[in-house]
């Protein structure tokens, strides 16, 4: 009976194989998106091209253009068409003297006159060109000014997000450096469980030590899980941090635990990563000529610049409101009556007027119940407040750079600590599995030793992420970002020098 349901299902089996198969294998090819591996260079590129946040900061630079526009148009000439129509349902009667069309009528008589038509039209064509209007001038001036500071916040923006690209990048860079040093700590951790569980058979190694191997596994491999999870959330942060859509997915280039601060140490990805800078050689440096450069080139103190002289032009603005305002004129006119039924304008029958004027028009402020002064003590408080503001941005300048110098320093000296730590770990590493394999030394001993291998090797992977972030936020706090205010087009021919 079995045989006989086995000899059907089989071949239905392979049947529904056949037929549903190459579906199932198309979709999946079309679900699946291509994994990119980018480099540091590729990364900040692609934030800057992409980044939303950039979007914006560019549309309110167009807006800035239109404003410009807007102020212009307060000193070119104005041509203005009106037109109406009025329809009389009754038209108005006045009582006149009769003697006004008859010298010999009774004073008292009165005669009724109609004044007006059914119909009446009005159109006419005014032009207006300003002689005379300080506050238009200035008002321009004032756009200008605007626009450009619409354009320093720009690039204050892609300052900001090609910082953040390249700390995220270095992010995933130490994320992806504890996922691989779990992985090749619970790849120790088993092969020496499985040497002591053959020694425990051979009878060379009580139960204790295999026991107490197989808790030291089960506690790194949470921190495994723990660490492919944190590193799957760093890469997802750099693909929103790119702009990219959902289910795209992003490798990033190098290696913590292969870079080497002297550049002509690295491999490409890595001497791209460690040569990724905007500020030359800031350690050897005098603080006061990066604090120099700081203050020509930060983004910050251009933009409040920017808004002082704004300010500025906005108190001028108001005081010139007490000057006049002098404009030339001219108008064109149609009038036109008709009875009866509407016509347009009056239609050939029609009465029609016609009428044109030129003329200046001399408008003088003279009181405006103490609105105007007001105002402009506001726009030079302002000013004074702005003015504070500046100050106190350039003495927080140099305690900022001073911090990340010295925590550039720092961990460049850690670096150099840890590096030779790794190494002495990874010899005391060999040194106890070798003399545990000939039976001298302890399982205890190589579970420290593997330990101690670990910690080093990710202390020296932070001690270099530090390092990059550290140089990465003092490029910013200069105002000297690679990709904003260099251009990194050939970032790997300076990197390669």
């Amino acid at each position: 009976m079995e045989t006989g349901i086995k000899s059907w299902i089989f071949p239905a089996a392979m049947v529904l194989i056949a037929v549903f198969a190459p579906g199932v294998g198309t979709l999946h090819a079309q679900e699946v998106q291509p994994v990119r591996v980018m480099t540091l260079d590729d990364v900040v590129r692609t934030a800057l091209e992409r980044s939303r946040e950039m979007e914006v900061a560019r549309l309110d630079l167009a807006d800035s253009d239109q404003r410009v526009r807007e102020a212009w148009a307060s000193v070119y000439p104005t041509v203005n068409a009106i037109s109406n129509f009025t329809r009389n349902l009754e038209v108005p009667t006045q009582f006149l003297p009769a003697r006004i069309f008859d010298p010999s009528a009774d004073p008292d008589v009165l005669i009724p006159l109609r004044f007006g038509f059914d119909n009446t039209w009005y159109g006419q064509l005014r032009a207006d060109q300003p002689l005379f209007q300080a506050s238009a001038f200035i008002g321009v001036g004032a756009a200008g000014r605007y626009k450009a500071l619409r354009a320093e916040e720009v690039r204050g923006t892609a300052q900001r997000i090609a910082t953040r690209a390249r700390q995220t990048y270095y992010d995933v860079l130490l994320s992806e450096e504890a996922l691989r040093l779990h992985e090749n700590s619970v790849q120790r951790i088993r092969l020496t469980l499985d040497e002591t569980r053959a020694r425990q058979r051979a009878g060379l190694v009580s139960e204790y030590d295999v026991l107490r191997l197989e808790v030291q596994l089960a506690n790194v491999e949470p921190q495994l899980l723990r660490s492919r999870n944190a590193a799957a959330a760093a890469r997802r942060t750099l693909a929103v941090e790119l702009g990219m859509e959902a289910g795209e997915e992003v490798r990033v280039a190098g290696s913590l635990a292969a870079v080497r601060l002297d550049a002509d140490r690295n491999d490409p990805a890595n001497r791209q990563v460690v040569a990724f800078t905007g500020l030359d050689a800031p350690e050897t440096r005098p603080l006061e000529e990066i604090v120099a450069v700081a203050r020509q080139q930060r983004s910050d103190l251009r933009q409040i610049e920017l808004v002082r002289r704004l300010q500025r032009t906005q108190v001028r603005l108001e005081q010139v409101e007490y000057l006049p305002r002098v404009s030339l004129f001219g108008t064109y006119s149609l009038t036109a009556q008709q009875d009866g039924d509407p016509a347009f304008f009056g239609g050939p029958a029609g009465l029609r007027t016609y009428g044109s004027q030129v003329g200046v028009q001399v408008t003088m402020p003279i009181f405006a119940g103490f609105q105007r002064p007001a105002r402009v003590e506001q726009r030079q408080v302002a000013v004074r407040q702005t003015e504070v503001q500046q100050r106190l941005a350039q003495v927080q300048i140099e305690n900022q750079i001073r911090t990340l110098l010295d925590n550039a320093a720092e961990a460049r000296e850690r670096t150099a600590g840890q590096r030779r730590a790794v190494e002495q770990a990874q010899r005391g590493y060999d040194i106890v599995r070798r003399q545990f394999r000939e039976g001298i030394s302890s399982q205890l001993e190589v579970t420290d030793a593997e330990m101690a291998l670990r910690e080093s090797e990710f202390n020296y992977a932070e001690a270099v992420h530090d390092y990059l972030s550290a140089r990465a936020r003092l490029d910013e706090a200069a105002g000297v970002v690679p990709w904003v205010d260099i251009d990194m087009a050939h970032s790997g021919e300076r990197s390669a020098r």
